[in-house]
């Protein structure tokens, strides 16, 4: 059980110390894992960017997750889609809304700022925890299509399934907690507040990324 989303990240911190080092970011996924990001990059002594994944939710059921999109990245339950009888035009319609969204969110919370150069680095990407990691598995990708050399997922807590497939995923995945059984993020946190777009601009402020 963590306090809040800092006692995590501080936590968090400590066991990825051995990526303090010129060629480490961490990419925070909005809006809490920028809060946890800030802590670790401070603590690594590295920069902080955001990378914005975003759920594919599922007719009727904005919550079911029939993949995720990150810029440039598709990622899609194929099995899924064809168990629900998603239309084409549903999921173009879904994917186009997400991906919109994706760019609005950038341009809020980077400003006129240019992304990081990820060619050659080794990718922390954090959250404040993952359920069944559709948006992190679009995050990891779009990190590893931006050149990173070594991609790695860092969360909190997470189940033992999700962290298993996105082990795949990534170079190495670390997760402080892996309960079993996991019904939500949330019920690992004794706070678990939710976290504003004013807040994530302030965390990459204090990181030095703040928008001009």
């Amino acid at each position: 059980m963590f306090e809040d989303r800092i006692d995590a990240a501080q936590r968090l911190a400590e066991a990825l110390k051995e990526y303090a080092g010129p060629d480490t970011v961490v990419l925070g996924i909005p809006r809490g894992g920028v809060i946890v990001g800030e802590v670790v990059a401070r603590t690594l002594g590295v920069p902080l960017d955001v990378v914005v994944p975003r759920k594919v939710g599922a007719p009727g059921n904005p919550e079911l997750g029939l993949g995720a999109v990150a810029p440039g990245v598709r990622v899609l339950d194929q099995w899924l889609i064809e168990r629900l009888g998603v239309s084409e035009q549903y999921l173009e319609r879904e994917i186009a809304a997400e991906e919109a969204e994706t760019v609005r969110r950038l341009r809020a919370y980077r400003g006129d700022r240019p992304p990081l150069d990820l060619t050659g680095k080794t990718a922390i990407v954090v959250d404040d925890g993952v359920a069944t990691g559709g948006t992190a598995v679009a995050a990891l990708r779009w990190a590893r299509a931006q050149g990173a050399e070594k991609v790695v997922l860092a969360v909190p807590v997470a189940p033992p399934q999700t962290m298993q497939r996105l082990s795949h995923e990534a170079d190495e995945v670390v997760a402080l907690a892996t309960p079993e059984p996991f019904f939500a993020v949330g019920e690992w946190y004794r706070i678990f507040d939710q976290t504003s777009d004013e807040e994530v601009l302030a965390a990459l402020a204090r990181a030095g990324g703040e928008p001009a």
